[in-house]
């Protein structure tokens, strides 16, 4: 064996990982998202992603927003909802998964660096565009703008069709829009901005596809299920996302049998507690004569049911 040409093969093959980017700059790689969404345990897009069912997204539009919110303040997240929101649609609540983008003011160098790479993965159209064709059914665009508006206006009405033809739900941005007439007019679409603004996208850059970002207070990770209403917009942990769902829906079932009881005279003075085991065992059959109701399986609603009797009144 000849030792030098060995080691000097070695020595070649070292150089080229050393010089070859490890990871896109841009989009966060499969391992990164990966790290950050460690403790989901679910499906999975591709790109890593957590992908909740379908089904999730539906029931939880149906949510309020306090249900949701008390439960993610139990576990100890309390940044996760934020506020004073336009909206094409304020009266039109949507939810989807989390696809996030980062933007920043625009550094001529950073700039050029991130056109020659997306220019290398065969990217076209401004850095803008680049987050909507990663985009799938059922995702909400969520982009952290740095609540620009003038000239911060991340989508028109071209870029606001793609993204309605690629998501089929809607965006959520840290920033301004243009076209705000015309993107009303694009069918099941929805979208929540910080302002209106005629002036064209200018001195923004894309920073980062799929990664942790900030829209005011709150803390978005792509796969976050996204829930948008007229109070404003929630962002639920995935690995969080089923159970809140779940403990929301139970306390607007509670909710809706103690109004009925109110309003029937039949609460005594307890007009919002007064939950004993007797209580509880006449909501069990208040859903048996409403199966109507119940939108999650019945096996889950009984076990909720026992653990809300084990924790006594309330």
């Amino acid at each position: 064996m000849n030792i030098n040409k060995t080691i000097g093969t070695i020595l070649a093959m070292c150089a080229l990982l050393w010089v070859a980017p490890a990871f896109s700059q841009v989009k966060m790689t499969r391992d990164q998202i990966l790290f950050y969404t460690s403790e989901w345990k679910g499906n999975r897009f591709p790109d890593g992603r957590p992908r909740l069912p379908d089904s999730l997204l539906d029931r939880a539009r149906d949510m309020t927003i306090e249900d949701l919110w008390d439960f993610l303040r139990g576990h100890g997240y309390r940044n996760q909802f934020e506020s004073g929101w336009l909206a094409l649609h304020i009266d039109k609540p949507f939810a989807g998964r989390a696809l996030t983008a980062q933007y920043m003011p625009t550094r001529p160098d950073m700039a050029r660096a991130i056109a020659a790479e997306g220019k290398a993965e065969g990217r076209v159209g401004g850095t803008n565009s680049w987050p909507i064709a990663e985009l799938q059914p059922g995702d909400v665009y969520v982009a952290d703008g740095f609540g620009k508006i003038i000239e911060g206006t991340l989508i028109g009405s071209n870029l606001g069709n793609a993204v309605a033809a690629h998501t089929h739900a809607g965006f959520v941005f840290d920033a301004g829009i243009r076209d705000q007439e015309e993107n009303r007019e694009i069918p099941n679409f929805n979208g929540f901005y910080r302002g209106y603004d005629p002036s064209a996208w200018a001195d923004m850059e894309l920073t980062g596809i799929n990664v942790p970002i900030r829209i005011g207070r709150a803390i978005v990770l792509p796969g976050d299920l996204v829930l948008a209403k007229p109070e404003g917009v929630l962002f639920i942990p995935a690995i969080l996302a089923e159970e809140a769902v779940s403990t929301a829906e139970f306390t607007a079932l509670t909710d809706a049998y103690n109004f009925e009881l109110n309003q029937e005279g039949k609460n005594g003075a307890q007009f919002e507690g007064g939950w004993t085991p007797a209580k509880y065992d006449a909501f069990a059959r208040w859903i048996d004569a409403h199966p109507e109701k119940l939108k999650m399986p019945r096996s889950e609603f009984d076990a909720l049911l026992a653990k809300a009797k084990e924790k006594g009144e309330r």
